[in-house]
This record gives structure tokens, C-alpha cells and sequence, in this order.
């Protein structure tokens, strides 16, 4: 057997998989309220900017918890943190199925948020620590394919509940049922999680041991510079999800009912860069160029689109091709961090860099917001791609930095 595939084929597949549907139910929380803004606005007589705390509630316990949950997965380990994280996900849909009015909404949204904090520390010490090395770009993209197919699912599900029943109420009750379910099943299948086993030999690390203080790893350039990755690249996908349909609209005279199938477009897109993406990953041995070239071609084609060159149905399937290189990267990235992740700070590094996911969200969307209520829907698009290619150079100084370390160390 391949030094590279050290563990058997149905072991990886089946941590591959559990740790895939955990992470769909993550992404499937994050739009736990969401869909439901229109009906609270009714039945609570309250403000979209009333509901609006909702999300930022979500993002800033998200975005801080994501940080501290990195220290509690290294300290306890991954496997008790994500059933702990299940069920607030659990409490998440109950108390929003008994909101009487703001508070309650406001409530699922802090469990929500309580709830997804944890996962990418969780999901990845999980896969770094069980899967072969070979096979973890797929893994990669597994978990990336996962989290896009939540976030895609949860409208429509609660959408199908809420009819077949006839009450939002129980559409939130149905999700608390299914985190329940994922609950039960992590717990049946607990040995294919259990990071304190580690059934892989470790991959050389690009740095030291973090065993000089839990804070050491703080010190690490490799750290913040995967974190700036993070917010420039989220800070792209923030202005294109919030904005990119109504900017195309006013660009290209083109009805807002066809234009806000553009992010559908640009997701299913990364779906298919994400699958790809974890082949390239798996071979490439100079992660950052990979990254580069795809981040660089969704940045070229999105300023062709802010362009206005364009004729309008074209310019709506550039923004969906765009999709496809954030899609490709995205595996790169997750392996690029790993190895400039010093061992034994897994769980941290990880939870420090991911807030800037967050943290990126919670930023770009009133500043992308805002230039488009000034007239500038083409600055959603030069935007977007400014921030791309901001991530494409903290990912070549990450790549960089990586291999100096490995020179020095040789």
C-alpha cells in the first residue's frame, strides 16, 4: 500500500462521508431563518432591519466561537464538540418553532450561531487526523461540495414543509428533527470520528510543534496570512451572493426574476470547480499557483462582466462560469493550510483562519451594499474581483512562506 494511502478505502470513505453530511448541516443552519424573514415580518409586525440583527447575531457568535472552538477541539478533541454543536442546532429549530415575536428569533439565531461555530476545527481535525493523505483533496472537496449543498437545501425543505403542513412552525420543528437525526447517526458511527484515534501516519509538517504556549501558533506569519486569505476570497463571494443579481439587473436591463438565478448559477458552479478541484489538489505539489490561476481567472471574468461589454444573457453565464475557479481552489486552500498548520494547533489554526469567513460576511455585505445603493453596480463586480485578487496574493505568500520553512527544516 501507498505510503500515501495508509488507511483502507471503506474507513476513509465512511470518515469522508459522516464528516460531509455534518458539515451539509452546518451550512443548512446558517439558512435556518432566512427563508422565513418574509413570514416573521408578518406574524411579528417587526422591520427587515429588526430581522437583519438576526444575521448578525448568527455571524459575530459564528465568528468569535469559530476562534475560541479551535482551542476546546485541541484541548478535548473534535468528536465531543461536534455532538455538542448538533444539539444547539437542535435547540436552534425548536426555539425558533416557539418564537412568540423578535426575541425567540433572535434566540435561534445565537443557537444557530453557537451551534456552526465550531465545525471547520471540528471537520478538519477530524479528516487531517483519519484520512489517508492521498485521498484528503478529495476529502477536501467532499466537505466543500457538502457545505454548498446545504446551504441550497435548506429553502427549499423548509419551503416543502411549510406547505405540506401549513406552518412555518413545523418546518422549524423538521429541522430540529433532522439535526437530531445527523445527531443519532454521529453518535452510532462515533468510532469513524474519533480524532483522538489517529489511524494515519502524519504528513510532514511545514512548522514546529505548537509546544511552547497554547498561544504560540499565534506568532505563526503562515496563520494570519491564511486568515487574510479567508477574508479577502469571502469578502468576493459575500458581494456576489448578496448582490450580484440585482447589480446584473441594473448593468444589463435585465428582469430581476432572471437575474437571481445568477448565484444559483455561480454556486452549481463551484460545485463542479469543488469536484474538480480535489483531483488538482490531491497531485499539485505547489498549492498556491494552483490557487492563484483559478482564483485569478473568476477575478478576470467578473471584471469582464463589470465591464459592461457584454451583451446581458452573456454576461449571466460569465457570472456563473465564475463560479467554477472559486469551486477549484477551494480544496487547494483547505491543503495549503494544513501544511502550514504546525502540528498538535490543528483544531486552533483552523478555527482562527475560518472566522475570517465570518468575519469576511458579516464585513463586505454593507460595504457592497452600499455601493450599489450609490449607483455603482459595476463596483460589485471590480470589487468582487479587487478581493480576489487580494486572496491570490496571501495565498502566494502562504505557498511562500511554506516552503521557506521546509528549506530551513531540510
Amino acid at each position: 500500500m501507498s505510503p500515501e494511502l495508509t488507511a483502507p478505502r471503506r474507513d476513509d470513505f465512511r470518515t469522508i462521508g459522516l464528516v460531509g453530511l455534518a458539515h451539509g448541516t452546518s451550512h443548512f443552519f446558517h439558512m435556518l431563518l432566512p427563508p422565513l424573514f418574509p413570514v416573521f415580518k408578518q406574524a411579528f409586525g417587526v422591520s427587515y432591519a429588526e430581522l437583519g440583527l438576526a444575521v448578525s447575531l448568527f455571524l459575530m457568535i459564528s465568528g468569535i466561537g469559530q476562534a475560541l472552538a479551535g482551542f476546546l477541539v485541541d484541548r478535548i478533541g473534535a468528536r465531543p464538540v461536534l455532538f455538542a454543536a448538533l444539539a444547539c442546532f437542535v435547540g436552534a429549530g425548536l426555539a425558533g418553532a416557539a418564537a412568540q415575536g423578535l426575541d425567540g428569533v433572535l434566540i435561534a439565531a445565537a443557537l444557530a450561531g453557537l451551534g456552526n461555530s465550531p465545525f471547520h476545527p471540528v471537520d478538519f481535525t477530524i479528516l487531517n487526523k483519519r484520512v489517508s493523505p492521498g485521498r484528503l483533496g478529495h476529502a477536501f472537496s467532499v466537505h466543500g461540495v457538502s457545505g454548498t449543498l446545504g446551504w441550497a437545501v435548506a429553502p427549499v425543505f423548509i419551503d416543502l414543509v411549510a406547505r405540506a403542513t401549513g406552518s412555518w412552525r413545523w418546518a422549524l420543528i423538521a429541522c430540529a428533527a433532522w439535526a437530531a437525526g445527523v445527531l443519532l447517526l454521529m453518535l452510532l458511527q462515533r468510532d469513524a470520528i474519533d480524532d483522538r484515534a489517529v489511524v494515519t501516519a502524519p504528513a510532514k509538517a511545514a512548522l514546529p510543534a505548537a509546544s511552547e504556549s497554547t498561544f504560540a501558533f499565534m506568532r505563526a506569519p503562515s496563520v494570519w496570512l491564511c486568515f487574510s486569505f479567508f477574508f479577502f476570497s469571502t469578502c468576493a463571494l459575500s458581494a456576489l451572493l448578496s448582490f450580484s443579481g440585482p447589480a446584473l439587473a441594473r448593468m444589463y436591463d435585465l428582469p430581476e426574476s432572471l437575474t437571481k438565478f445568477a448565484v444559483t448559477g455561480f454556486m452549481l458552479s463551484s460545485v463542479g470547480g469543488l469536484v474538480i478541484g480535489g483531483f488538482l489538489a490531491a497531485q499539485a505539489e505547489r498549492l498556491e499557483r494552483l490557487i492563484g490561476a483559478c482564483l485569478a481567472g473568476s477575478a478576470a471574468l467578473l471584471l469582464l462582466v463589470g465591464s459592461g461589454w457584454l451583451p446581458g444573457y452573456a454576461a449571466l453565464a460569465v457570472t456563473t462560469v465564475a463560479g467554477l475557479g472559486y469551486g477549484m481552489a477551494g480544496p487547494s486552500r483547505d491543503m495549503l493550510i494544513k501544511r502550514a498548520t504546525p502540528p498538535g494547533a490543528t483544531g486552533r489554526v483552523y478555527g482562527t483562519v475560518y472566522s475570517g469567513l465570518d468575519i469576511g460576511f458579516a464585513l463586505a455585505a454593507p460595504v457592497f451594499g452600499a455601493i450599489l445603493d450609490a449607483g455603482h453596480a459595476a463596483g460589485v463586480f471590480h470589487g468582487a474581483a479587487l478581493a480576489l485578487a487580494l486572496g491570490v496574493a496571501s495565498a502566494s505568500l502562504i505557498g511562500l512562506r511554506v516552503a521557506m520553512v521546509r528549506r530551513v527544516a531540510a
